[in-house]
């Protein structure tokens, strides 16, 4: 798998694959997030996502939006604690106009008032339809126990009252203190020239003036287990268990993916589905999800059941934990848990557009991408002692949180 990549003049780093689909992805992922904004900024960067696409110095919301699905494409952006992204699926023949929009985007939108007011109470309820949805916010609510205090645990919409704050003055400072040219990657998959996509490339996004910012995120520490019980009129109760985790580039993260994908990954054979759901009847929905930040991460394990099960089920999830705190892996059980999780990452691989921002968020963040087979690689060459030891430092009973909804 090879990679076109080279740095624009003013810092912007570049990543673009090759392929033979006529579908192709290009997108521009930016090292700035929720966790970047101070506490009356709070829902900023989901804001300026949502408000980027209502007008440039030359095109109107519309325009914006014509201009891609004219063709039958996609324009999207998301936002998370760390990063924010823009980036569109488009046939390849319109490859010129996605990159020229989308740095026009960038570099010039205008932020119309009219625009920012009507915006505002769309993510207001956006925000209310969140908190009516237990199984989502729990998330949001988990990060709060774990990151008390901290940036990173302010949920990524905001608050109404923030939001109805925010006007262009507000915005254009946010952008000015954040969005830097040496924390952007612009990512692309698709079939396309090398030296025809090199030159669109500088032709549109050389635009903009190099612009770096000396990193100042404020690092977490201190984490301290902590148990809650939330009352809400909820037919379920709903549950979540976990801890700190390891930070991105921490040498024990893939041995965590794995673990957490054989406790409470996508598959139905995972043990917590097994236990709670297969079993027991307990539970509609387990999971566990492992998300690392650049300093930090978290480790959760979430389900709902009925109020009267809610006991048996932590009973049966601290079970499973214990076990993989005691009992290494057997040679067999290792050999097909990591052939689940290769197997689920190449599938995921054929997602062009998944692809497309996964090499770009690698590129931000290791400045390289590892190839499948170097994935695959790494894998391979976890041992059931390093299974067995991060399991239990990320499931010492003593070190988990627990946030509960009933």
């Amino acid at each position: 798998m090879e990679y076109q990549l080279f740095t624009l003049k003013n810092g912007i780093r570049v990543i673009h694959q090759q392929t033979d689909s006529p579908v192709a992805h290009f997108g521009v992922i930016m090292n700035t997030g929720s966790r970047d904004e101070e506490a009356d900024e709070q829902g900023m960067a989901h804001f300026i996502e949502h408000t980027i696409f209502k007008g440039t110095k030359k095109r109107k919301a519309f325009q914006i939006i014509n201009r891609i699905e004219d063709g039958g494409g996609e324009l999207n952006a998301y936002t998370t604690k760390e990063e924010t992204a823009v980036y569109a699926t488009f046939l390849n023949e319109f490859y010129p106009r996605t990159i020229e929009l989308i740095s026009d985007i960038i570099i010039n939108a205008s932020f119309p008032k009219k625009e920012l007011e009507l915006e505002k109470e769309i993510i207001i309820e956006e925000i209310n339809s969140y908190n009516d949805s237990p199984s989502d916010l729990i998330f949001d609510d988990f990060e709060e126990l774990i990151y008390d205090g901290h940036p990173i645990a302010r949920n990524i919409l905001g608050t109404p009252q923030t939001v109805r704050s925010f006007n262009r003055e507000k915005i254009e400072r946010f952008i000015s203190r954040n969005y830097k040219t040496d924390e952007m990657v612009i990512c692309s998959v698709g079939k396309i020239n090398p030296e025809r996509f090199a030159k669109l490339v500088d032709q549109y996004f050389e635009l903009l003036p190099q612009n770096n910012r000396p990193r100042k995120r404020e690092k977490f520490s201190g984490y301290q287990p902590q148990v809650k019980q939330i009352s809400k009129a909820t037919f379920q109760s709903h549950c979540i268990i976990g801890n700190e985790a390891y930070e991105l580039k921490n040498d024990w993260r893939l041995t965590l993916v794995l673990l957490s994908n054989i406790l409470g990954g996508n598959s139905m054979n995972s043990r917590l589905n097994m236990a709670l759901r297969e079993r027991n009847g307990l539970a509609y929905t387990i999971e566990a999800n492992y998300t690392p930040y650049t300093d930090t991460g978290i480790f959760m394990v979430y389900f709902g059941t009925e109020q009267h099960n809610l006991l048996r089920a932590m009973q049966l999830v601290e079970k499973e934990f214990a076990r993989l705190r005691k009992q290494k892996l057997g040679i067999l059980q290792l050999s097909k848990a990591k052939k689940q999780l290769i197997g689920q990452l190449a599938i995921a691989n054929e997602n062009r557009e998944d692809l497309m921002l996964t090499i770009g968020r690698s590129y931000l963040y290791f400045n390289k991408v590892d190839t499948l087979p170097m994935v695959f690689r790494k894998i391979e060459n976890i041992t059931s002692e390093q299974l067995l030891e991060v399991a239990n430092q990320i499931l010492d009973k003593d070190r988990l949180s627990v946030l509960s909804y009933h």
